[in-house]
């Protein structure tokens, strides 16, 4: 707890009971004023009454008008001030006593005037001491607060006098020691505080101080001068390009590769801000242009007559200060890493697909039509199993073709040497063409394909009619694949603000939703699936399509089917 909040409690509440204790006793004090002021009022008054009129009747014998005056005066004023139970009825009793002695004067009489007043006076009497009793229990009232509220005052005050001194003098006699121990260069030195939170912050911030202080004292110029020429050695022989910037874009490193790449001058750009320098570098302009959000695909730069390719990575530099907690920004790192060697191979690798794909499309075929000569029996009559062993052939020989197909189509796409005739397409045409191509494969497990058209018929896309159709009839194949026996496959062409989507949804087992940003990967097969594919086919379509300006997705659940979907612009 701070020692603030300690205080404000304490004296807030040392307050808080002053005030209490005085309201109490000024109630209590009012209260006996006002107790004191009924008997005074009240009862005082009537036994001054009754004793004016007690005189007064010794006196009517000797002076009988001005005697009866007196009693009368008296008695109306004791009419007047009526306060006690039964004293009322015996006023009322002296009243007819007294009419009666004056009518006709007699001792009786007069004995029994004695005896009203009498009784008027031990009524007040008594009213006098029961309120004398309520004023004793309101004064030992009063007492027990005010002694109660002092005792609880006095209890705080003194936990107040013997605590808060030492709370505040011995962290103040540790923070001396310990700057002392400074002074001393001592940088060892740490306080530890113990309570407030006013305290262990004052701790931290001096522990903080000595811990840079320390490492100052052990660190020296020469060290550092050291473990920088280090630093630059070190990135200046890197085969990647490295550029630094601080937390305002000012360029205070850049390795001799980067140099290389950028042709610029070390001592022209150091002290520069990025954009200043990239107002006469193209090159450094495009890094800048993606700082924020870097292209995932290569960076193709000529360096000596020679393509070279570069994957750009920005990495953001955040540090600790020696003593503190929060992390603090100083700037980014622009890296270039170079992947010519892997692009090469990786060029390599498609050529020689395209080359292998391309030989061996040839033989496939000419197997394929020798098979299917056979399967005419020209040649003879065939048996049962030699059918079933050419069956198995064929479908191995389709297989191969679809495979070299696929393989072709990917070449040309990592090869950049894809041709698209893009024009104005129907998509009832697009659907219809990849539907006839699908519907012997849908005839063998029963699945019924259903088109819904949502677009208006006079809506028109542009795309590569061919290259559309291949990626619709590479749909509906693996929905085919994946339905079970005796479902339906639903077909729906809408029109989705500008684009006219195509949508392919089946009834099989789904995707679980981990697996969606990889399905459209190169040779990825969700884990569990027995399928003959080669995991090319979603590659080469999201490619086809991006390639006409397209969108391509997935929607699935497990165990409740797939949608697979892409979307063209509307002419």
């Amino acid at each position: 707890m701070k020692l603030k909040t300690k205080l404000t409690l304490g004296v807030g509440l040392l307050f808080l009971l002053i005030v209490l204790m005085s309201v109490i006793g000024s109630v209590y004090i009012n209260k006996l004023k006002s107790d004191t002021e009924k008997i005074l009022t009240a009862n005082y008054n009537s036994l001054e009454f009754s004793k004016n009129m007690l005189l007064a009747l010794d006196k009517i014998s000797t002076d009988s008008a001005i005697a009866v005056n007196d009693f009368q005066k008296n008695n109306k004023l004791q009419e007047k001030n009526l306060t006690e139970f039964g004293e009322k009825e015996a006023t009322q009793s002296l009243n007819l006593h007294f009419n009666s002695y004056l009518k006709q004067p007699s001792l009786e009489k007069e004995k029994l005037i004695r005896e009203d007043l009498a009784k008027i006076m031990s009524l007040n009497m008594k009213g006098i001491e029961r309120k004398s009793d309520i004023a004793i229990i309101t004064a030992e009232n009063a007492t027990f607060w005010i002694v109660s509220l002092g005792t609880v005052c006095f209890l705080i005050a003194f936990i107040l006098l013997f605590n808060l001194p030492q709370t505040i003098a011995e962290p103040i006699n540790q923070l001396t020691f310990g700057i002392r121990q400074i002074a001393a260069k001592n940088y060892n030195e740490r306080v530890h505080f113990k309570g407030s939170e006013e305290f262990n912050s004052l701790a931290d911030s001096f522990n903080t101080m000595a811990e840079k202080l320390q490492e100052y004292e052990s660190s020296s110029l020469s060290k550092q001068l050291m473990d920088k020429k280090r630093i630059e050695t070190l990135v200046n022989n890197m085969h990647d390009a490295v550029i630094g910037l601080d937390e305002n874009h000012f360029i205070y490193m850049i390795n001799d590769e980067a140099l290389k790449i950028t042709n610029l001058h070390k001592e022209e750009i150091i002290g520069k801000t990025a954009h200043e320098v990239a107002i006469n570098n193209d090159l450094l302009r495009e890094l800048l242009k993606n700082i924020d959000h870097p292209v995932k695909e290569p960076i193709k730069i000529v360096r000596d007559n020679k393509e070279n390719y570069f994957e750009q990575d920005i990495i953001p530099i955040n540090i600790v200060k020696t003593g503190e907690k929060e992390t603090k920004y100083i700037g980014k790192v622009i890296l270039l890493r170079n992947i010519t060697p892997f692009k090469e191979l990786d060029f390599a690798k498609t050529n020689f697909i395209a080359t292998i794909s391309h030989e061996l499309k040839t033989p496939i075929s000419a197997i394929k039509m020798g098979v299917q000569l056979l399967g005419n029996q020209k040649f003879g009559a065939l048996n049962e199993q030699q059918q079933e062993l050419l069956k198995s052939i064929n479908d191995d020989g389709q297989r191969l073709l679809n495979i070299t197909g696929e393989l072709l189509n990917l070449s040309q796409v990592e090869t950049g040497n894809i041709r698209l005739t893009v024009e104005k397409c129907s998509p009832k045409e697009v659907v219809q063409a990849a539907v006839k191509n699908v519907e012997k494969l849908a005839e063998q497990k029963n699945v019924l394909i259903n088109t819904e058209y949502l677009a208006g018929d006079h809506d028109f896309v542009t795309a590569d009619f061919d290259k559309t159709v291949w990626v619709m009839n590479n749909f509906l194949t693996n929905a085919v694949k994946h339905s079970f026996q005796d479902e339906n496959i639903e077909i729906k062409v809408e029109k989705v603000d500008s684009m006219i989507q195509f949508s392919i949804t089946d009834t099989g087992s789904g995707i679980d939703e981990k697996y969606h940003r990889q399905i459209f990967d190169r040779y990825f097969q969700v884990p569990g699936e027995h399928q003959n594919g080669t995991g090319l086919g979603l590659a080469i379509s999201k490619n086809f399509i991006e390639k006409q300006n397209g969108e391509i997705g997935v929607k699935s659940t497990p165990n409740q089917g797939s949608t697979f979907y892409f979307r063209l612009p509307v002419v």
